[in-house]
């Protein structure tokens, strides 16, 4: 029993493991906070773009010798402004736009890296290195985590109008354009931050499932809110756990347990709403049935 106990707590012996379940953690509650607002306002595909369109951002700062947080946010604020600019001015919808921006600035991105020679490694933005974080990398997350959950609990209820309905958040005499774009820019923050440990890949998974099983889950927002942040921190730490046992990548893993989850919640619901749409069938022709005994038409059974 002693031996069963020391195996099952040996991963938190590691500093190296500690640290990405602390960073993890970190990342799990904006990126959940943030994929109710996508999923809702239907940028699903926003964050897969931003995360794309940092990579000729990053090899920029490196060749002007500056930070890569700079160049990646400038690039990721970048696509999101040319989308909405074509958006606004052409007839194409928002996720043709966002797939012809994300994949142009990709692909510009890998030319920059085979011209020039960096160190930045491509198998590090896709799957990040979750295991090799430092406590100092854990502080920055913790401050834009911060950030990130004060700005949404500050303008939570303004972004939930803006989500639902933009035409009356004009009415109501708030910056639509503010709005728009200081979402954007917070999506941005938590990408930039997130990519160096978490990958590009598990980013764009927490910046969606959560969210969209939440949103399978309850129809309700706020407990939307609570069930997403419950499901990025659990699959997030159990991925970490597993791995250690498996030795397995963490981010693969955590993307399999959020996939595992999101099939399994998909199967209830729709079982769920298939029972309920039965019974209302069946209450329906026993109500049509009735009318009928008591001397409606027949043609109404």
């Amino acid at each position: 029993m002693q031996a069963l106990f020391e195996s099952l707590v040996s991963p938190f012996t590691f500093e190296f493991m500690q640290q990405a379940f602390v960073m993890v953690l970190l990342l799990a509650v904006p990126t959940a906070l943030l994929s109710c607002f996508l999923v809702l306002k239907g940028w699903s595909l926003m964050g897969d773009a931003i995360s794309h369109s940092v990579l000729p951002g990053i090899v920029i700062a490196y060749v002007l010798a500056i930070p890569f947080a700079v160049g990646a946010f400038v690039a990721g604020i970048s696509c999101a402004v040319c989308t909405g600019y074509i958006k606004e001015h052409s007839r194409l919808k928002e996720d043709t736009v966002m797939g012809i921006v994300f994949s142009s600035m990709f692909a510009l991105g890998l030319l920059l890296m085979t011209k020039i020679e960096t160190d930045v490694h491509l198998d590090q933005i896709l799957f990040g290195d979750l295991l090799g974080s430092s406590w100092q990398g854990i502080g920055e997350v913790a401050l834009v985590s911060l950030v990130v959950c004060a700005f949404l609990f500050i303008k939570g209820k303004d972004l939930l109008l803006f989500v639902f309905d933009k035409q009356h958040a004009q009415v109501m005499g708030l910056s639509v354009r503010f709005l728009h774009y200081a979402l954007l820019s917070i999506l941005s923050i938590t990408i930039v931050f997130a990519l160096k440990a978490v990958g590009m890949i598990l980013v764009i998974t927490m910046l969606i499932t959560p969210g969209a099983i939440a949103f399978l889950v309850t129809r309700n927002f706020y407990k939307m809110l609570v069930i997403s942040v419950l499901i990025a921190s659990s699959c997030s730490f159990l991925g970490i756990y597993i791995s250690f046992f498996i030795d397995s990548a963490p981010a693969p893993t955590i993307i399999m347990l959020f996939s595992g989850l999101f099939i399994a919640v998909f199967c209830y619901s729709s079982l769920k709403i298939k029972r309920l749409s039965e019974a209302k069938h069946k209450r329906h022709k026993k109500h049509l049935a009735k009318g009928a005994w008591l001397g409606y038409p027949y043609r109404y059974r």
